[in-house]
């Protein structure tokens, strides 16, 4: 996989460790500097652990024979995998890796597949932090996207979400499916508020059988089983009910019916293993086995009996006590145990002339001495002799019910899998049904149509109980979007900073993201042909610590846009330019804008935010370049943002307007308009402290020179 390939993927995953050959860290950090893929590996490496192997762990057909030892198979046919596959390297490297650390062989690997990034919708790391999929330009969930469609009720659930939105399918029969499910558990409120309370039920099951696979058991693990075991019947019968109620209703089409059906057969009841589950685990379980005491009673005979004699000598215990506070006369005398010295009777120094001849000393302690008998010893023997006999009957029991647990293993996973997806797409229908979203329409077209789309985070913190006092109570406004790529394939969003271009830009990219992953979007109506990659290129950042300033951050997100992009790919792109001279950025927007227009048929859909009025001359000389703007009104020299998107360029930029509701002080708000109106009538005599001011040149196209730039 290339690089440049490679990077979305791996920062979709976001792993905490990677495993490399020995010197690839170094050999990243002394690449040359136009292998700008390599550099943001080595970027990407730098804030996780990097664990080097020595290089003989990935050799292929190293790793061809540690993956079919780990998978226990003679060959890799069976998975569609050539024995001389490049990714057995890597992958025996790994097995090598986790069997080293666990000190045996991994005992959850059951499949192999192989990953193509040319199947699923690849986003880059600054795509990904640009559009705040998992996190929020402040670095939390709050904020993010994932967390605006988060309603997932299980730990498997929330992983899933996850793993989707980090790599949304080409495939249009997935996606329908899940929209599909969706839109039938959105038809039924009552039945899947019903369902969700269900998988609230559900415990981590992929986790536990990891875990119990590996060795690290405890008995609240299998109570974990136990748990889900017990919700399976309910989440059937719910589920049956809602497949039911689909078919009575004549509304909806058959294709739900099928979709929804074929996640509740994946689903497997285990009645046997749920009632030896029951049977055998007592309610309340404790998380270290030595701790003994998880087998009910009832279960087992030899345990019930242990136990029984381990009661008895406990009752024998309080009578000795007893018996020997008569007999001695110390009321304060106590039968006390502990790891070191077992049972002891304690006496303080008060009574110790009370103390029988038959008395054996065992320890003096600050308050007094302890004492035993040669009848406490022998009762001490038997007592710790039962409670290790216990222990042990109960290690053993515990060890059958892992074996029966791990013999169900692949039917466990496979019912885990389908309620994971069971959950995430549960979540969206209950987030459908909250915010009004829609079923988009999906093809292989090259339409991108959406009518009154909203922005899935910012709507939600408009109606956010501790919203700002800036936005709370008010409504989000919608506004349409067309895009194609042989039609309105730029649209050049020009209007004042605040008015909401970003929002609506930004707005654009999940809606097609959520789309293209199976969920329902935030719009009225909306049509949207597959996207390959999306790109995005917004606000202001530097990277301080590899030498990069604003600019050159923005010029490195700018040019891995323009040099990876396809005709299938959604570009937004955010102020370009701005970070140098006004000459010189607007110079790069201008160029950014016909490269991308550079296809005489079709090219990128691509939104394109500016306050750069002059490319919005480009309309006349760029066919499929349409010129929008954020409308805005004017009230006695103040602004009121209507954000609502129109078609048309912006007539300025009401920079000075916004500077004053920023609460920059009157006297430079007044000083602004002065030299505004005179640079504006072309007045070169501009007074201004310091050297002279150059005059100013205007931006105009000629249309005989077929859009080139041209400066007068």
């Amino acid at each position: 996989m290339h690089p440049e390939n490679l990077l979305p993927v791996l920062a979709a995953l976001d792993p905490r460790e990677l495993l490399l050959p020995e010197g690839s860290v170094d050999t990243w950090r002394k690449a040359p500097h136009e292998l700008t893929a390599v550099h943001a590996l080595h970027a990407f490496a730098k804030g996780r652990a990097c664990t080097e192997l020595p290089g003989y762990h990935f050799d292929p057909a190293a790793g061809a024979k540690t993956v079919m030892e780990a998978l226990g198979v003679l060959n890799l046919e069976g998975f569609g995998i050539s024995h001389t596959h490049p990714g057995l390297g890597p992958a025996g490297a790994l097995v090598a890796y986790a069997t080293e650390n666990l000190c045996a062989k991994p005992e959850n690997l059951r499949t192999l597949q192989e990953y193509r990034s040319a199947h699923t919708l690849l986003v880059d790391p600054a795509t990904l932090r640009n559009l705040e999929i998992f996190q929020s330009a402040r670095g939390l969930r709050e904020g993010s996207l994932l967390s605006a469609v988060d309603r997932t009720a299980t730990a498997a659930g929330a992983r899933l979400l996850e793993r989707w939105l980090a790599a949304p399918p080409l495939d249009l029969v997935a996606i329908r499916m899940r929209q599909a499910v969706v839109g039938e558990l959105l038809a039924q409120p009552l039945l899947l508020a019903e369902l969700h309370g269900l998988l609230g039920g559900v415990r981590d099951i992929p986790r536990i059988l990891g875990r119990l696979q590996n060795r690290l058991r405890t008995p609240r693990e299998l109570g974990g089983i136990r748990e889900t075991l017990a919700q399976l019947p309910a989440i059937i019968d719910c589920v049956g009910r809602i497949e039911s109620a689909q078919v009575l209703s004549k509304e909806l089409t058959e294709a739900p019916v099928a979709a929804l059906r074929q996640l509740r057969l994946r689903v497997t009841d285990q009645p046997s293993l749920r009632e030896l589950l029951n049977r055998a685990l007592a309610d309340e379980l404790a998380g270290d086995l030595q701790e003994g005491g998880y087998i009910r009673a009832g279960y087992d005979a030899e345990v019930d009996r242990l136990r029984s004699l381990t009661r008895d000598s406990k009752t024998w215990l309080s009578d000795l006590e007893r018996q020997e506070q008569e007999r001695t006369g110390i009321k304060s005398l106590k039968v006390r145990f502990n790891s070191v010295f077992g049972y002891y009777l304690e006496i303080t120094k008060a009574n110790l002339h009370l103390v029988p001849s038959d008395y054996i000393r065992r320890q003096t302690t600050v308050g007094g001495e302890r004492y035993v008998t040669e009848a406490l010893k022998l009762k001490e023997k038997e007592i710790l002799h039962a409670e290790e006999k216990v222990v042990a009957r109960e290690l053993e029991l515990f060890s059958a019910l892992v074996s029966a647990v791990i013999t169900e293993a692949t039917a466990l996973r496979e019912t885990a899998d389908a309620l994971a997806e069971c959950d995430v797409l549960a979540g969206w229908a209950a987030l459908a049904r909250e915010w009004d979203y829609c079923r988009p329409e999906m093809d292989e077209g090259d339409a991108l149509e959406i009518v009154e789309g909203r922005h899935p985070v910012v709507e939600q913190m408009f109606k956010a109980p501790d919203a700002s006092p800036t936005i709370g109570g008010q409504a989000f406004v919608p506004n349409d979007t067309a895009l194609a790529c042989d039609g309105a394939q730029i649209l050049l969003v020009t209007g004042p900073n605040m008015a909401g271009k970003s929002t609506y830009i930004r707005q654009v990219a999940l809606i097609t993201l959520l789309a293209q992953v199976g969920c329902w979007v935030p719009a009225k109506r909306g049509h949207i042909g597959l996207v390959d990659r999306i790109f995005s290129r917004v606000g202001a950042s530097d990277d301080l610590a590899r030498g990069n300033s604003t600019f050159m951050v923005e010029m490195n997100e700018t040019a891995n846009i323009l040099n990876h992009y396809t005709v299938r790919s959604l570009i937004i792109l955010d102020e370009i330019g701005r970070g140098t001279s006004t000459y010189d950025g607007l110079s790069i927007a201008w160029a950014v804008v016909e490269h991308l227009h550079r296809d005489p048929a079709r090219g990128p859909r691509t939104l394109f935010a500016t306050h750069y009025q002059e490319l919005t001359q480009l309309e006349k000389h760029l066919p499929r370049l349409r010129n929008y703007s954020v409308a805005v009104k004017e009230w006695n020299d103040d602004i009121v943002f209507v954000r609502r998107v129109v078609p048309g360029a912006a007539d300025r930029s009401y920079g000075i307007q916004v500077a004053r509701l920023a609460g920059l002080p009157l006297s430079v708000i007044d000083r602004a308009k002065l030299i505004l109106g005179k640079l504006e009538s072309d007045d070169t005599e501009v007074e201004l402290p310091g050297p002279a001011a150059r005059p100013r040149k205007k931006l105009t196209v000629k249309p005989e020179d077929d859009g080139q730039l041209d400066l007068l």
